[in-house]
Order: C-alpha cells, then structure tokens, then sequence
C-alpha cells in the first residue's frame, strides 16, 4: 500500500538525508510533498528520477492532501507551530526537534527499543536526540538483563550535528555555529546553558534515557562535548548495574541486539571509530570493559552517523512500523 508522504525541512542536512534513506528503503510513496522556508521554495529536488518542486510551508500545505505520514526537520519553532497542523490534517508527524520529546502524550522512540510506543501515538511521534539514540541502543540489552543503576555519558560530538553552518566552522574557518573556533578545538558546550549549570544537549541526553528505557528511577549525568569531526557523533559511556556480570556476557548480548554492530577486539586494535561509521545506519559499539571502581562497572564506547540513525534513519523506521500498526 503507497501513502502520500511529507518531508518539512527537505532542502537541509537531515531533510535531504531521510529523502536519501526514503529512496534506499524503498518506502511505498504514493505522492511526495517537500516543504522548506520561503528562502529555499522552488529549489528542485530529484527523488528517485522524478523532479519535485520544494513549496513554502504554509498553515494550509496539508489541506486537501491526505498525507499519511509528514517527516519533520526543521527546527522546534518550526515543528511547535505546524505539528500540530498536520496531525489536525490527518498526518501522522515524525518530529526530529526537541519539541515535543518530553510531552507526555507524545512518543519518543527508538524503533528497535520501544516500537510497541508507536501506538499511542496522537498524531505526533518525537524523534530523540542523536546522542541518545546511539546510547539508549546498547544500554537496553544491558538494562533488560542487568538492570542498570547509573549512566555517565561523555559524548565527542560532530559538527555535522550543527547543520551546513557547523561544516563551514570546521572546514572553511567561518564562525557561523560557534562562538570559539572548532578546528584544532574542543568545545565544550552544545546548545545553551541552563540554570543547573548543565548544558540544554545534556538535559537532553539525561531526560530522553529515561523515557526511553520507561525507568524514572536510573541516574543519569552528561557531557556534550563539540569536537572537530565532520560527521558521526562518539560516546563513551560508563554504566552501573544492579547484578554482576561477564564482560563476555556484556559483548555477547550487545552484538545480538538489533541496530548494533560490535566491533571489539583490542589485540587487533579493532574499535568503532567516526570515520568509519559515518554514511551507516548502525550503531557501532566496542572498547567493552569492567569499570573495577565500583561493584558492577561497565565501560564501553558508541559512535554512530548523527545525520543517519542519529535522526533521519531513526524517522523512517518509523515511518515504516507505522505502516504496519
């Protein structure tokens, strides 16, 4: 069964990604509709052989129009006013902000952790964070069998994840996205501070987990941290769980889960790296090992492409399990 299919924000880096995934998946389109801002209406973009002409988003875009599903990438305010006006329309909307992750009528998954989320869906289903998607992955296998207690995140973040003006930071000297200069440099501070002293990336990172996982009760803390990488996001995490554990055990159900690939072998100096995981649309996971400082420490280390599974692969799976509810 073909639906009519909507993509807002269609000329940046996450629009023009999930047309890319949408093609690779074969998704079932009936009619295709590419939104943007007035300043990039009328630009032309080609889908699968055929010539689509980009349209200003309007209050009235999904009037008439019976699209089924409207993937959303182009920024909170964006997504707060005209979310809702799809859904009204009959759409159902895969939002990548952070608008709606943290209502609590609205779905926030990860279609290999929580798909069964998708049917309480109200018209609306959040996207997560890129950071937190590529962490939650190998954290459920974990979660599910030794019930984890506490999270610190690290992450060594992409500009990529900054769009076309953070690229242009790093490879052109420009300082469009930051206010430091990002070749040769660290920053260490992705989206503003809150008054908690925490960046709004590492509430993010915190909040999401938790929702995800459905378990209000873990500990996590974070830091989000912009490094010179063009693309691919990378994190180390170090986690405390409840039971004890083989670390053999720890590889073993983490390269069995879905979405993950375990690449893990320190003799060969075999580790996941941003280099090699960018254009994939799995989670590479390695460096697995005990952390001796607490009873039952694990360290391990995720790198994913942000602009992939850290947004628009994440939205069209599920777009393709709402097909199927």
């Amino acid at each position: 069964m073909k639906v009519n299919v909507a993509v807002v924000g269609a000329t940046g880096l996450v629009g023009s990604m999930m047309l890319k995934v949408l093609s690779e998946e074969n998704f079932p389109i009936d009619n295709l509709y590419l939104f943007s801002s007035k300043k990039s209406a009328g630009k032309i973009i080609n889908y699968c052989g055929k010539d689509y002409t980009v349209e200003e988003l309007r209050e009235d875009s999904f009037e008439g129009r019976e699209i089924k599903i409207a993937l959303f990438s182009a920024g909170g305010s964006v997504s707060e006013k005209f979310a809702p006006i799809a859904a009204k329309a009959g759409a159902v909307v895969v939002d990548n902000s952070s608008a709606f992750r943290m209502d609590i009528d609205v779905p926030l998954v990860v279609p290999e952790i929580n798909p069964e989320d998708i049917k309480k869906n109200k018209g609306i289903i959040a996207n997560p964070n890129c950071s937190t998607i590529q962490s939650v992955l190998p954290l459920k296998p974990i979660h599910d069998k030794y019930k984890i207690k506490r999270v610190i995140y690290s992450t060594y973040q992409s500009v990529s994840g900054s769009g076309i003006k953070g690229i242009s930071d790093l490879e052109k000297g420009t300082n469009l996205a930051y206010k430091y200069p990002i070749k040769n440099n660290c920053i260490p501070q992705i989206d503003v501070f809150l008054d908690n002293g925490y960046t709004k990336e590492e509430m993010k990172m915190i909040n999401e987990t938790k929702k995800i996982l459905h378990d209000d009760s873990l500990l996590v803390t974070a830091t989000t941290v912009r490094v010179p990488v063009r693309n691919s996001h990378s994190i180390s995490i170090n986690v405390e769980v409840e039971k004890s554990f083989e670390i053999e055990d720890v590889k073993k159900i983490i390269a069995e889960y879905p979405g993950i690939i375990l690449e893990d072998d320190p003799e060969k100096e075999v580790y996941p790296m941003p280099l090699m995981s960018a254009d994939k649309n799995e989670v590479f996971v390695g460096r697995i090992r005990r952390d001796f400082t607490v009873k039952n420490g694990i360290n391990l280390w995720s790198c994913a492409d942000n602009i992939r599974k850290g947004a628009a692969t994440n939205a069209v799976q599920i777009a393709k399990k709402l097909l199927e509810v």
